[in-house]
């Protein structure tokens, strides 16, 4: 389904992923909220608010009205939140909480691209406190997340900078390609929602992934190929991934050297033995 190494000679690609229900199995920002609630920064109401939120969120998608609900919901909610501890609270939880419902066949597909040569950019609604140590975990090149106003005493305001949402997503996939000069002709794009059109269109290899009933019907429509993930899996518990083509070189390099090494050593014995 993908192409092979990319020819260095053309102009950089990309694979860009959404990232709740397409890279991991749940919401970013509300697997966090119990740990929020541990950290003082919500109250259990809120907590079985977010609860719920989650729950119609994996049941059946949040179409656009119930994405800019949950958002001005999100921003009321984080109004005041301190940021250095809610960095904190996402760099103590992030293994404990999203490593293990990272699904395997999307690390699989973000070795896979690295492997070919393209980079790999997470474009996710969710806030960049969140979406930007779960690249790392990923191993993604770049992030595009939501960025809230952070007020002069170091606190959110409630109120949101950059969102990262529908359109957005495509304009800012846009201007990497410029600065990066990637051939958005020859990129990839998964995604979960139909709220991601505008992304998956920017894109000569669009991918639905797990599909909500809107962008699946999209799909059909478009021949899109249609992915099923579903099987969450710790990354330390997957197969390590194939190296990139520059360390594959430097492998190759190194085995070369090392025989080259054993050859000299065998010839010198056998000169001595003479």
């Amino acid at each position: 389904m993908l192409k092979p190494v990319e020819n260095h000679s053309l102009p950089r690609t990309a694979a860009f992923f959404d990232l709740d229900k397409t890279v991991i199995a749940k919401s970013s920002t509300l697997t966090f909220s119990k740990s929020f609630y541990q950290g003082g920064l919500i109250n259990r109401r809120a907590v079985l608010r977010t609860a719920y939120a989650q729950f119609v969120f994996l049941a059946g998608g949040a179409d656009h009205d119930q994405m800019e609900r949950m958002r001005e919901y999100l921003s009321a909610l984080c109004r005041g939140w301190n940021v250095r501890q809610v960095k904190e609270i996402v760099a103590e939880t992030l293994h404990d909480l999203i490593d293990p419902i990272i699904y395997d066949e999307a690390a699989s597909l973000i070795e896979e691209h690295h492997t070919a040569g393209r980079d790999v950019v997470i474009v996710s609604t969710s806030g960049a406190e969140v979406v930007e140590p779960i690249g790392e975990l990923l191993g993604a090149d770049r992030v595009v997340a939501t960025r809230m106003v952070v007020g002069d005493d170091g606190c959110f305001t409630g109120e949101v900078e950059y969102y990262a949402y529908g359109p957005t997503k495509a304009e800012a996939i846009k201007e990497l390609a410029r600065s990066e000069g990637y051939d958005l002709d020859r990129c990839y794009a998964y995604s979960d929602s139909a709220t991601d059109l505008p992304m998956l269109q920017s894109v000569g290899h669009p991918f639905a992934v797990n599909p909500d009933r809107a962008l699946r019907k999209e799909a059909l429509t478009r021949a899109w190929p249609i992915l099923d993930f579903h099987r969450p899996v710790r990354l330390k518990q997957r197969l390590p991934a194939p190296p990139r083509p520059a360390l594959v070189a430097a492998a190759a390099v190194g085995a070369a050297a090392a025989t080259a090494g054993l050859v000299w050593f065998a010839s010198r014995r056998r000169a001595a033995a003479s």
